[in-house]
């Protein structure tokens, strides 16, 4: 690695992960996504840790998004990657950016909605349809294609939608 302050060092790896994406969710990185919980790099700089939470314990993405971390820090030039999976730090929806909303709408996936408080049946019926910006909604089922989706109908334009649950 060059010689660059591990604060850099660190800046590099950040930026390096907006370049591995989700594998469910190919629009979005695992930056936008909010599952890299740390980025801890030695003062060598020869060695990196990344700390991840996974959106739900039993993510079957994690496995894939490890191997992607470790292989795009590498190119870093660090010798040793390692990526830890926290399951401590529960993980949030409020924990996507605002960025990674708008990329899921236009994606036709239904962002999830920011929850203050506890999560009240009006906020999960209040869902914009991706399609036309409806909120003319209805849940037709709580489980979509993966743990993290449901699937819902608009009665506007007429279409199904997945909306990612907000957790």
């Amino acid at each position: 690695m060059e010689t660059t302050s591990t604060y850099q060092a660190e800046q590099a790896v950040w930026q390096a992960l907006e370049n591995v994406k989700d594998p469910e969710i190919p629009v979005l990185s695992v930056i936008d996504m909010g599952v890299i919980y740390k980025v801890e790099v030695s003062d060598g700089r020869d060695s990196c840790i990344v700390t991840m939470t996974p959106t739900f314990v039993g993510c079957p993405a994690i496995d894939i998004m490890k191997k992607a971390v470790a292989e795009e820090v590498t190119k870093l030039g660090f010798t040793t990657v390692e990526v830890k999976v926290d399951f401590e730090n529960t993980w949030t929806s409020d924990r996507m950016s605002e960025e990674a909303k708008i990329k899921l709408e236009k994606f036709g996936l239904a962002p999830p909605a920011v929850i203050s408080g506890d999560l009240t049946e009006e906020q999960l019926n209040n869902v914009r349809c991706p399609h036309c910006g409806s909120t003319d909604t209805t849940l037709r089922s709580a489980f979509g294609s993966t743990l993290c989706r449901a699937i819902r109908f608009c009665f506007n334009c007429k279409q199904g939608f997945e909306q990612f649950k907000p957790v």
